[in-house]
């Protein structure tokens, strides 16, 4: 699997391009925005874009899926299903945060703990890990050792537990018990900032001491 990172938006999310270098399709993983220069970059990598994966409802992640679907009637796989209210929420999500109003959505698949995604030949394993939001899911690709972890944890840092329905322990709790034990050697990408890995933010990152 290859990916390239696309920061969206003045808030600079991490929006991810993943891609089958077997069969060229490809997945956009949390669409924040910019839809224009994510279309760019898929166009700049030569690959097809096939489906949209969401690892959780707020309103930076998802708030170019819908006109992503509509440009390229694109599969909405993602978050879990305890993440409706804030999907289904997004307008007043956009009045909160400030942004432009934004189309909503109905997510194609719902995920669960233990599903599989298929982008080509790349299977991705999906990961609930609740606390940052209910819903909030990781995408895994065991081969290439590369895992994208939205909001869930960050280079010295974890996400946010302050808005409604997070919770720190249970935050604490889906980093320690299901992202670390992957192993150290796991490169993830973070919802915001830059890459690190899974070993060195168990040795570093003050919030999991």
């Amino acid at each position: 699997m290859k990916y390239r990172i696309i920061p969206v938006t003045p808030f600079q999310q991490n929006c991810t391009l993943f891609w089958c270098e077997q069969t060229g399709e490809a997945a956009v993983v949390d669409p924040g925005g910019d839809v224009e220069r994510i279309l760019n970059a898929v166009e700049e990598e030569g690959v097809r874009l096939t489906k949209v994966l969401l690892t959780h409802g707020h309103l930076d992640h998802v708030g170019g899926t819908a006109d992503l679907v509509a440009r390229l009637k694109l599969p909405v796989e993602g978050p879990a299903e305890q993440d409706r209210f804030w999907i289904e929420g997004l307008a007043q999500q956009c009045a909160m945060f400030g942004f432009d109003p934004v189309a909503g959505f109905e997510p194609d698949r719902w995920l669960v703990d233990g599903d599989e995604v298929s982008v080509g030949d790349v299977k991705l394993s999906v990961i609930h890990c609740p606390g940052h939001t209910p819903g909030h899911v990781v995408f895994y690709d065991q081969e290439s050792a590369v895992a994208q972890v939205g909001d869930v944890l960050f280079a010295g840092s974890i996400g946010r537990t302050d808005f409604p329905q997070g919770d720190h322990a249970t935050l604490i709790r889906s980093i320690k018990e299901r992202l670390l034990p992957l192993g150290d050697d796991v490169d993830f990408i973070p919802g915001h900032g830059p890459m690190s890995t899974l070993g060195d933010e168990r040795r570093t990152n003050p919030f999991l001491r």
